[in-house]
């Protein structure tokens, strides 16, 4: 009787205590991530930066609805990243995936919807996919962005979802045409989304904004070959602009200086205002063409002109500071192409042709640093090559460099339409990797030290109202990049300035621009997301050949061999239990 009182009671306890543990860890969340490149798992900055938010910030997905495979992948992985942000965000993230036009059926009404997105910078998509040899190829419109919202009146910032970094399959430079691999392309697309999302929510509610100069008074460029440098910068960061000649800039109010393009040479006190300002901290990101290199120049005087030393006086600053930019043209033969008159029609009417153009080589990283991480190609304009030098204090790090198809050609270089002629040319490319960007950090020694006299320590106190400095008194950064096109924008007689990384005739736009954001933002970035950029997802591919071979081989095993299990386990389990529980036959007794 008392076995029957106590047993209720138990279940009855044991319930209670489930509730209870419930209820307790209801807002405890885990997570634990067995993949080997920790895909599942946010950055530390990332995370601090969701647990800081105080407020709803809204994302619309319109990579949604009837998708491809690797579009589909890519959705699905978006909604399970940002299902973690709203965990991490304490549910201030409000998420929907939906089409902007579904509910419009007016077809002017969603032109001017489309129209009004690609404004903010959303990018649509027309896409064929063939599934197997028995599908049909479906053309669509697809939209693989996202926008992000935060305060009424702030303006919404666009994400394209797809990879900023194309990647292709091996290929001969010489002989062969590269061709994009669809599914690592896609596959590092979603090893970006964490860091596009956490920069985004970081650009929406950051409560101080960097201020970033533009240096002028040694002949950079302030037309419109350097609006779409500016129409970035001012979308991100509070920007100036700078007269080196009017006074010394102060590193405690503008977090870095940005050098394109000079084309007059640095004075002594030039590099002085400079060289004081990195000694007290600031940061400078240098694009300078050594060289006097232009395509115009080539074209007008057609068989081919001698490339000059543009005498910037910049060679003793650099070199104190542990690099040195050599008076040369680099070249590689994994270019880009240029389009090139190369006759007639018999109507008069010029015969275009692209032809592999070695002087715009494509840049890309050879190391996994942040920056240049999960980067498309960089494309440069005759640039010139780096060669670090030793500067105790200074780590160097190589962050564009050329393909393994290089040479340079020494100052004064001739430049030529046809600069590969022969086979001998092409075994001229013997050289790999020739650096181009280079990021210096630590602490600096400065220019003058040792040669600065009592009146022009006085002089210097007097005009900045900071004492000179020999060194560093805490470590800062540089960045110096041999071309400085590589920022600049072409600007074309019909449609105004085009985007950095552009090239007439060519629908593509290199990641320049992602390069000069991405220094940018290591340099004065507070919150670090730029960690988030090193992640690498490893693609594990099956054999499609296969795959469509034993395809219903596969399919009976996985349906059949699972009934086969639990038939044979209730088999098993049914005998032992008629085993156990048989009555023995009387007639056994």
């Amino acid at each position: 009787m008392l076995g029957k009182i106590i047993q209720p009671y138990r279940i009855w306890v044991a319930g209670i205590l489930f509730v209870a543990i419930l209820l307790l860890t209801a807002g405890w969340y885990t997570r634990i991530d067995l993949t080997a490149e920790k895909r599942y798992t946010l950055s530390p900055s990332t995370q601090l930066l969701l647990s800081e938010v105080d407020s709803t910030i809204d994302v619309q997905v319109f990579l949604t609805g009837e998708l491809p495979a690797n579009y589909k992948k890519l959705s699905v992985a978006t909604a399970e990243l940002l299902d973690e942000f709203k965990t991490r965000s304490h549910n201030h993230l409000h998420v929907t995936f939906a089409l902007p036009d579904e509910n419009i059926s007016n077809d002017t009404l969603r032109m001017q919807l489309y129209d009004s997105l690609a404004r903010l910078g959303v990018v649509f998509e027309t896409s064929e996919e063939v599934g197997s040899k028995r599908e049909k190829k479906i053309s669509q419109r697809i939209i693989p962005s996202a926008l992000v919202s935060y305060r009424d009146g702030q303006k919404p910032i666009a994400i394209d979802l797809r990879s900023s970094r194309k990647i292709f399959r091996p290929f001969d430079v010489i002989n062969q045409s590269p061709e994009e691999d669809v599914e690592a392309t896609r596959n590092a697309a979603e090893a970006l989304l964490e860091y596009k999302f956490a920069d985004a929510i970081d650009k929406l509610t950051r409560k101080n904004i960097p201020v970033v100069a533009y240096v002028t008074g040694n002949g950079e460029p302030v037309d419109y070959t350097v609006s779409d440098l500016y129409e970035t910068l001012y979308s991100r960061y509070q920007l100036g602009r700078f007269d080196l000649k009017k006074g010394f800039p102060n590193a405690s109010l503008i977090q870095a200086l940005i050098v394109v393009k000079p084309t007059l040479p640095f004075t002594e006190e030039d590099k002085l205002k400079l060289d004081q300002y990195v000694m007290n901290g600031g940061k400078i990101i240098w694009f300078i063409d050594k060289l006097h290199a232009e395509l115009d120049s080539l074209l007008r005087n057609k068989g081919g002109y001698t490339a000059f030393d543009r005498g910037l006086e910049l060679d003793d600053l650099f070199f104190k500071y542990g690099v040195r930019i050599q008076p040369d043209l680099l070249q590689d033969l994994n270019c880009a192409k240029l389009p090139i008159v190369v006759g007639k029609n018999p109507d008069g009417s010029p015969v275009m042709q692209r032809i592999p153009w070695p002087y715009y080589p494509f840049l890309s990283a050879r190391n996994f640093h942040p920056i240049s991480a999960n980067l498309d190609r960089v494309l440069p304009i005759f640039p010139s090559s780096i060669d670090t030098v030793k500067s105790p204090g200074i780590q160097k790090t190589i962050l564009l460099a050329t393909d393994s198809n290089s040479r340079s050609i020494s100052s004064p270089a001739q430049v030529t339409l046809n600069s590969v002629r022969s086979a001998e040319d092409f075994s001229s490319f013997n050289k790999s990797y020739l650096p181009v960007a280079v990021l210096l950090e630590g602490t600096f020694h400065s220019l003058f030290a040792g040669r600065a006299t009592a009146a022009l320590q006085d002089s210097v106190l007097k005009t900045s109202g900071v004492p000179f400095a020999a060194e560093n008194k805490q470590p800062t950064q540089q960045i110096v990049v041999s071309d400085a096109d590589i920022v600049t924008n072409p600007v074309s007689a019909g449609m105004g300035p085009q985007s950095m990384g552009e090239l007439p005739f060519e629908n593509y736009r290199f990641a320049n621009r992602d390069f000069f954001l991405n220094s940018l933002d290591y340099l004065v970035s507070e919150r670090k997301l730029y960690e988030s950029r090193n992640k690498d997802f490893v693609l594990r591919l099956l054999d499609k050949n296969r795959v469509a071979e034993e395809k219903l081989q596969w399919q009976l095993l996985n349906m059949l061999v699972p009934l086969l299990i639990l038939a044979l386990v209730a088999w098993i389990v049914q005998s032992i239990r008629r085993k156990k529980y048989q009555r023995p036959s009387p007639l056994t007794q």
